[in-house]
């Protein structure tokens, strides 16, 4: 299936599956040539699934394709091996350019050996070379590097060497770096913080060309979207024709009230024609059965009874068949049920709670080159907020109070009989293949997946529990890893970038749960929404000397 190539990205009639599962259901988009539409929707509603096969990664199952010849993706994860060094990200990234850059050279010298054809040659190269900005690239380089956080990275370390983070914003510098026509981001704004955020803002409202972003981020999508569009799955079984897409012209309040309100309208939809469906189903049942009389003949009566049976029993025949073809229109019709709201269900209780004390005490903590000495006290209701710049050692602080790290200065006490939980920021699991209801059950045990299902979380729909965590997307993952955890709450629960890869209304419904946690949280996060709302203590990390 080839593309059509054009100055916008489109698709139309575009469906999607992976085996029997069916991701994107007639689809239809459109961003043009001087739009930045923000993609929204729930985890393992196709958001990645579309990006892809924007990008020509994927080859659905139909439907067109309209884009830029040069469309550009932001992945979630790097696809260079651990052994390139960061400069040979950039180079690639560079090619077209270098390649610009060759011919340039190479014409310069076919008109010092009297070629006839060089002078032509060299104009065509040197146009080229002024319109893509050849002697300007290194340049760019190193400001999308410094604006993006990585500057103190060297070009010849090797990926394998830096932390996913940092190998996200190399991706995202070289990206831009390119220059392509379209741009197609996949979370773009997961690992950067407040000044790296604010430089890709600029970036991108600058930015000439069409640009789609899948992103739970509302403070960025405010800042750059010049409209959302909502890809619901749930949303085929509303209308019927499998169109899964609906566009929103303001910010995330408008849409968040918008859908809200649709629900609404949906479900009373629903209710009103249940209610229909029982009065005909009970016209049909009953009515066959019930004469309208209800009482026995008079006497004088008894002569024409035989004429008015005849008669009724016509009428009622007519009303049992109008009822049945009304039934049988509405069953057709029908809307289907709404389904039910994928939430998060809360912090299940069952935790011993350590009422009083200090659960954890660091004492100038430090781990050489990532972490500078820190103190601090975690007590039972503790709720902290890590915060500071990328570098800054928010993870390395998280993997010491997790005794996942070993330190290099200061001293750390647990109390005896301490569990602490850590919902890490990039997830892995060991064995893809396995499911996630297995997963679930192994890492419980029996006794406690009776107490607490995994279904009973409203983290994963039911029909995912039994996918292979391969098979799930980033997000879902990490729904998953998050049960793991809350399942059997920790005294002290980690979490490291909680909202990154999560839904904006699951990552609320996470936070508002965690207010009632029954033990200490400690978050570290670069989400400006959650720190705006945060009432509890707050750490900020400077970073390591």
């Amino acid at each position: 299936m080839r593309p059509i190539h054009s100055d916008h990205l489109r698709v139309d009639g575009l469906s999607h599956s992976y085996g029997d599962r069916r991701v994107l259901s007639d689809v239809g988009l459109a961003v043009g040539a001087t739009e930045r539409i923000g993609l929204i929707g729930e985890n393992g509603a196709g958001k990645s699934t579309l990006l892809r096969v924007l990008a020509g990664t994927e080859t659905p199952d139909r439907g067109i394709i309209t884009r830029p010849l040069r469309t550009g993706m932001l992945w979630q994860e790097l696809l260079f091996d651990p052994g390139e060094t960061v400069g040979a990200v950039f180079e690639d990234a560079l090619a077209d350019i270098r390649s610009i850059e060759r011919e340039l050279e190479s014409a310069a010298s076919a008109m010092h050996a009297d070629d006839t054809t060089a002078a032509e040659r060299y104009s065509a190269a040197l146009e080229a070379a002024e319109r893509a900005d050849v002697w300007g690239a290194d340049a760019r380089r190193d400001a999308l590097r410094d604006g993006l956080g990585v500057s103190a990275i060297g070009l010849r370390r090797r990926l394998g060497e830096i932390s996913g983070g940092q190998r996200s914003r190399v991706a995202l510098a070289a990206l831009l770096l390119q220059r392509p026509d379209a741009l197609l981001l996949d979370e773009p704004t997961n690992h950067l913080d407040d000044q790296a955020a604010a430089f890709l803002e600029v970036q991108l409202r600058a930015w000439v060309g069409p640009v789609l972003i899948a992103s739970h981020d509302r403070s960025f999508l405010d800042s750059v979207a010049t409209g959302l569009v909502d890809l619901d799955a749930a949303r085929s079984l509303h209308d019927g024709r499998g169109a899964s897409v609906t566009v929103f012209g303001g910010g995330f309040s408008d849409y968040r009230s918008h859908k809200a309100e649709e629900r609404e309208r949906w479900q009373r939809q629903y209710d009103d024609e249940q209610e229909r469906l029982g009065v005909l189903r009970r016209t049909v049942a009953v009515t066959a059965r019930t004469v309208a009389h209800g009482r026995g003949p008079r006497d004088n009566d008894k002569f024409i009874q035989g004429f008015k049976g005849a008669r009724n029993d016509q009428a009622i025949a007519r009303r049992v068949h109008n009822a049945e073809q009304r039934l049988a229109s509405l069953e057709r019709d029908q809307v289907r049920k709404p389904p039910a709201v994928l939430r998060f269900a809360g912090i299940p209780t069952g935790s011993q709670v350590l009422a009083d004390g200090v659960l954890l005490q660091l004492a100038g903590v430090a781990v050489a080159g990532r972490l500078a000495a820190v103190s601090l006290r975690v007590e039972p209701r503790s709720r902290m907020l890590v915060t500071g710049a990328n570098g800054a050692g928010k993870s390395t602080l998280l993997g010491v109070l997790a005794a996942r790290l070993e330190t290099d200065a200061g001293t750390v006490h647990r109390r005896r009989g301490l569990r602490v939980g850590l919902l890490e920021q990039d997830v892995r699991f060991p064995d893809p293949t396995r499911s996630a209801r297995e997963l679930y059950a192994t890492t419980l045990g029996e006794r406690r997946v009776e107490q607490v299902p995994l279904s009973s979380l409203g983290l994963l729909p039911p029909r995912d529990e039994n996918r292979p965590v391969g098979a799930l997307s980033v997000g879902q993952q990490r729904r998953l890893a998050l049960a793991l955890v809350i399942a059997r709450p920790p005294h002290v629960f980690l979490l490291d970038e909680p909202t990154n890869h999560l839904s904006l209304g699951l990552a609320t419904e996470l936070e508002e749960a965690l207010e009632s946690y029954p033990g200490a949280v400690v978050i570290a996060s670069h989400d400006r929404w959650l720190r705006r709302r945060w009432s509890g203590e707050e750490l900020e990390l400077i970073g390591s000397s």
